[in-house]
This record gives structure tokens, C-alpha cells and sequence, in this order.
């Protein structure tokens, strides 16, 4: 995938003239407005290295079929990879008379070729040409996200593995609640970006069948070979259904689903790390390599980088809902309609693709400021829940009634203006008299998350042995 990004960059060149690849049954060329709304080539041309791929691999076929002999297949992959050559050194001339990224590929191999580039389309269709072609460049991009995702996850695991002992405050509502470890509190992003890599996976082998040979919606009564040709590009069988196989675009919505849920995720965390980068908190630093200045406030660094991100959730969820209305009211089988496929997933992925960088970028550069955040995990009776779990495991008391007591606790404490650790012995005595001095035990940050020992919980222990399963993963 990461090739064609670079795409956009290319091919300006409109100087090319021929006569239309469909035109035998006009006898006049379609009106101006006609050629804007149906030409795809300024996008399409994306799929320029997967088109040429998928005319390889059934050039090869057709001759191995005895369809189209040895010497115009000898002919077509030489031209195909001068073709090949010519769209990796930016000089292909692409050109809007020929709508699309196919048809300017095969004007141009019969330039190259003559003839013989005429025999390249038996047994085939733009239809499945283009539903091979889009499956192969979602393909690509899902690899690349897979790559990039561990990246990503071995970031967020170092950090893990440098605080297993950094205590922080963990938020509920965004209100202080309990004490954690930020070690803990990375490994948790850490298993989202997990998840969001299985679903990219599993997106993987959904959409890794071969419409190839499907042609324009009925198959082709050419003996071809539909396992050749999926074998050689990397698919793990045909398509069963000719008509199910140039109409189908859920692959690309399941793509667009699980790099919507990927971006909320990296949202999310975008979002802590602007507020941790606020003065009111000052959690975290970033370096001038992710942050930038203000153009009249001298003394600003702003977290651009992690709100760039947290915007593009926007963009990647409406890539999805675009798509879904283009495909929510076609009948079987091909429509011009699905010409606006691709828009909307390479925008979504160069958005995803950009994000998981800087996201990664970030996470690199980050470090904690320690001392601020202990200093927070104490800030408005954190440990008030230790407090209620202590008269439960000490004094046997039911939960209920030692939430009661410690509620009256607490607003002693808020009222004398003292912290839970400073109020005296005789304070807790008077109001519940089987309290003992035990009680300090439990109520430092550190100590409270010390305690939480159960699988998945904050304590230091507890995070250094997810610590050591998750590097054995992904070493």
C-alpha cells in the first residue's frame, strides 16, 4: 500500500489521444460534462501497480490455457513492466480520455506492443479488472496497518515496561478515582491497538478471494483457469459467484469499519495526551519533534500532532458512511455507483496511515513527569475505596456499610481540609470505634495499587507480568 500513496503525486500529462476502448457502438463522443462525471483516472490511477499485477498474472493464465499463444504473452509482460517502470519513475503520460486507470494502462501497452495488447482483455471485464484490483490495494493497506499497529504496540509496551512503578490518578468521569500505574494505563491502549490489529486480520481473510475471471457479471465461456489466476496473486480461492464477485464492496466497508474503530482508539489517546500536555496537568512532555508554537503567544506548546489526529476520526468514520450510502440501494450487479469506492477508503487510509505514524511518534517521545503524577494519584480521597475494602477485609463489615462510613469519612476530611492519611486516629475512632491505626496502611497511592493483585489489575507486579507475556509476542 505504502507505494501507492505516493500516487497522487503523479501523471499529468494529457497529450495522449486514441480512439475509445468501448466506442464501436457510439457514433459520437459523449459530451464534456459527460467526460467529467465519468472519468476515475485522477484517483483510480492508485491502483496502477495492482492493475498491472492482476494483467500478469491473466496474460499468464491465457497462455497456460492455450487462449492466447506463448509469444503475445511474452509481448504483454514485456510491456507491462516498461509500463511498470514508467509509473514508478513518474513519466507514465495518463490521460482523462481514457477514463480510467485500465484503460490507460492497455492504450499504452498497445502503444508499446501493437496488436498483441488487444488480446490482454479476452476473458475478462472492467468489472472483475477493477473489483481484483481494488481487493488487492485494500489487501496491501490492511498489511501495512497490521505493520504498522505493532509499531505502534512495541511503543506503548516500552513505556509500560520503564513505569511499572509510576503511580498516576486513574479517572472515572474524568474525576479522580483510583490510583494506577502508567504502566498500566499503557498496556490498556496497548490491548485495544491489539484488537484493532486482529480485526484488520480477520478483514484480511474475508477479502481474499479472487473475482478475477468473474468478467462482466456472468463469468466467460473461454476455458480459463480461476485457481491459476487466484493463486498468483495471492488469493486463497475464486470467488463462487460471478455476480456476488464484480458487486460486492462489503470488503471495503468491513476495511472502513475496523479503521473507524482503530481511529476512535487512537482518538481516545490523543485525547489524554493533549490534556496530560495542559498546564492544569503537566503529566507528560513531548519534545519540538510533536509539538509546535503559537504564532503570538510566545510561551505555547501545543500537542497539534495528537488534536491532528483526534480530528481524523471524523473524516474516517464519514468514509464509511459514504461508501454505505453508495452501496445501500444497488441491485446485482455492477453500477457506475461503485466508481465512488474508492475515494472514500483512500482517504480514510491515508488518514488511518498517517496517524498511526505520528500516534507512534509520539508515544516514542513521550515521557511521564513522575513526581507530578504521584503526586496527583492522591488528589480528591483517591483512596477512599481502600479505605471501604479495608473495613470489609478487617472488620467484616458488609460493603454497603463501610461505603457508608467511609463516605462520612471522606467529608471530614474534605471538611477539615486534610487528606485521608491525615486525619488523626481519634478522627476515624469517633466515627466507626473499630478502627485501628492499620488503616494508614492502605490509604498512600502507591500502596493502593499495590493491592490490586487480581489478573488484569494495576498492581506493579501484576503489570510486569503482562509486561513479560506481551514482549515474548511481539519480540
Amino acid at each position: 500500500m505504502r507505494e501507492d500513496t505516493d500516487m497522487d503525486k503523479l501523471f499529468n500529462n494529457k497529450n495522449n489521444k486514441g480512439q475509445k476502448m468501448w466506442g464501436g457502438r457510439f457514433s459520437a463522443s459523449p459530451s464534456e460534462i459527460m467526460q467529467e462525471i465519468n472519468v476515475s483516472i485522477d484517483f483510480d490511477k492508485r491502483l496502477a501497480l495492482q492493475d498491472i499485477k492482476g494483467s500478469l498474472a491473466h496474460s499468464s493464465m491465457l497462455e497456460a490455457q492455450g487462449i492466447i499463444t506463448k509469444e503475445d504473452m511474452l509481448q504483454i509482460h514485456k510491456g507491462l513492466k516498461q509500463i511498470e517502470e514508467e509509473i514508478l519513475n513518474l513519466t507514465f503520460p495518463f490521460s482523462p480520455e481514457f477514463e480510467d486507470i485500465h484503460l490507460n494502462i492497455e492504450n499504452r501497452l498497445r502503444e508499446i506492443i501493437g496488436e498483441a495488447a488487444g488480446r490482454l482483455h479476452t476473458a475478462r471485464s472492467r468489472n472483475d479488472q477493477v473489483a481484483t484490483d481494488f481487493r488487492l490495494w485494500v489487501r496491501d493497506s490492511l498489511d501495512s496497518f497490521e505493520i504498522q499497529l505493532l509499531e505502534l504496540m512495541r511503543a506503548l509496551l516500552q513505556k509500560a515496561s520503564e513505569n511499572t512503578n509510576t503511580i498516576m490518578p486513574g479517572f472515572t468521569h474524568l474525576q479522580s478515582a483510583q490510583p494506577v500505574t502508567f504502566g498500566h494505563h499503557m498496556l490498556a491502549y496497548l490491548e485495544m491497538f491489539n484488537r484493532d490489529k486482529s480485526r484488520f486480520h480477520d478483514c484480511r481473510k474475508r477479502l481474499n478471494e479472487c473475482p478475477l475471471g468473474a468478467a462482466a457479471l456472468a463469468g466467460t465461456p473461454f476455458p480459463i483457469d480461476r485457481d491459476f489466476t487466484s493463486n498468483a496473486l495471492g488469493f486463497s480461492k475464486p470467488m463462487a459467484n460471478s455476480l456476488d464477485a464484480v458487486s460486492a464492496r462489503d470488503f471495503a466497508l468491513e476495511a472502513l469499519s475496523a479503521a473507524t474503530i482503530c481511529a476512535t482508539h487512537l482518538s481516545r489517546l490523543s485525547e489524554e495526551l493533549v490534556i496530560w500536555m495542559s498546564a492544569q496537568f503537566q503529566f507528560i512532555t513531548l519534545t519540538d519533534s510533536y509539538t509546535t508554537g503559537s504564532s503570538i503567544m510566545p510561551q505555547k506548546r501545543n500537542p497539534d500532532a495528537a488534536e491532528l489526529i483526534r480530528a481524523k476520526v471524523g473524516r474516517i468514520s464519514g468514509s464509511l458512511i459514504a461508501l454505505t450510502m453508495v452501496m445501500k440501494g444497488l441491485p446485482l450487479a455492477y453500477s457506475k455507483d461503485m466508481q465512488e469506492d474508492k475515494e472514500p477508503v483512500f482517504d480514510a487510509f491515508d488518514s488511518l496511515d498517517l496517524g498511526l505514524k505520528a500516534m507512534t511518534g509520539m508515544i516514542k517521545d513521550m515521557q511521564p513527569n513522575k513526581e507530578i503524577l504521584q503526586a496527583a494519584a492522591g488528589n480528591a480521597f483517591s483512596t477512599a475505596t481502600d479505605l471501604a475494602d479495608w473495613l470489609v477485609r478487617k472488620l467484616n463489615m458488609p460493603f454497603r456499610n463501610a461505603h457508608h462510613v467511609t463516605g462520612k469519612i471522606v467529608a471530614l476530611a474534605e471538611q477539615k481540609g486534610v487528606t485521608l492519611s491525615e486525619l488523626t486516629l481519634d478522627e476515624y475512632i469517633k466515627i466507626e470505634p473499630k478502627i485501628t491505626k492499620d488503616i494508614y496502611s492502605v490509604l498512600s497511592p502507591l500502596s493502593s495499587a499495590k493491592s490490586r493483585v487480581s489478573y488484569g489489575g494495576t498492581a506493579p507486579a501484576e503489570v510486569e507480568k503482562q509486561v513479560a507475556i506481551w514482549s515474548k509476542i511481539l519480540s
